[in-house]
């Protein structure tokens, strides 16, 4: 007779540098993989392990959120302490909570939250090289954050989007953004429903010609209104990138 399933959901943080993004490849490290080497490991089972952002090759996170289901009687709490002795150290379990059978974290989100670091100095950092990407010249943050105020609310895309499938739709809606410095760090975030692969590195890629004063913050706008003559075509690179939080109305679970 088979053991009830229960659903398992967890925050999980790493540094991606070392892996070619979250989603399963064949033949190159991932971050979903490893995870379910673990789970695997921990339980005696194997176990799908589905994410909420499917992050991209050296991509970061604080906050990504994933679930699986599995017939274990390990207490939730295990999962904290027993998967984080599998993984390797950068990838870790934060938080696990016992959740509805129905949870896709993926589909259930209501935001995503993403920060670019960008260290604005003219010397380089060994120090923040996986973390952050290094630009010489002096940014002007203002006209910057101006830019991205122009983007909020619900807008087709596809000028900052990487390969999308056919059929897809490009639209998606912004609900926040904030771009401030701290020292020598220039930092920008961005809140959506979703994002299109290669989005936010593309929109940063933007944004830093304006805050090198080479576009006007009208321009970013104009990539989203006249699509076929402009686009952006440098995407910053995805060490500065991290996920750092995923929205729900009922996760974590009171």
């Amino acid at each position: 007779m088979n053991s009830p399933t229960k659903r398992v959901g967890m925050v999980v943080e790493y540094d991606g540098t070392s892996y070619c993004g979250f989603q399963l490849q064949a033949h190159a490290p991932t971050i979903q993989a490893e995870l379910e080497r673990a789970v695997s490991q921990l339980t005696g089972m194997p176990a799908r392990v589905h994410g909420a952002s499917r992050t991209d090759s050296g991509t970061h996170a604080t906050g990504q959120v994933v679930a699986l289901s599995t017939e274990s009687h390990l207490p939730i709490q295990t999962f904290v302490s027993g998967m984080n002795a599998h993984l390797s150290r950068d990838i870790t379990v934060r938080e696990a909570y016992q959740v509805s059978p129905e949870f896709e974290p993926r589909r259930h989100a209501t935001s995503r939250i993403y920060r670019y670091t960008i260290l604005n100095r003219p010397a380089r950092s060994p120090v923040w090289e996986r973390w952050a990407y290094h630009v010489l010249e002096h940014l002007d943050t203002e006209k910057m954050g101006a830019a991205l105020r122009l983007l909020h609310g619900t807008h087709d895309f596809a000028a900052f989007a990487g390969r999308v499938p056919a059929g897809k739709s490009t639209v998606r809606r912004m609900v926040d953004t904030r771009v401030w410095r701290e020292d020598e760090r220039v930092l920008v975030e961005m809140e959506a429903n979703a994002f299109l692969p290669g989005q936010v590195r593309r929109m940063v890629g933007a944004l830093l010609q304006v805050g090198k004063g080479r576009l006007p913050p009208e321009a970013l706008r104009a990539m989203l209104e006249e699509q076929s003559t402009h686009k952006s075509d440098f995407a910053a690179p995805a060490k500065g990138l991290c996920l750092m939080r995923i929205n729900y109305k009922d996760f974590p679970p009171q």
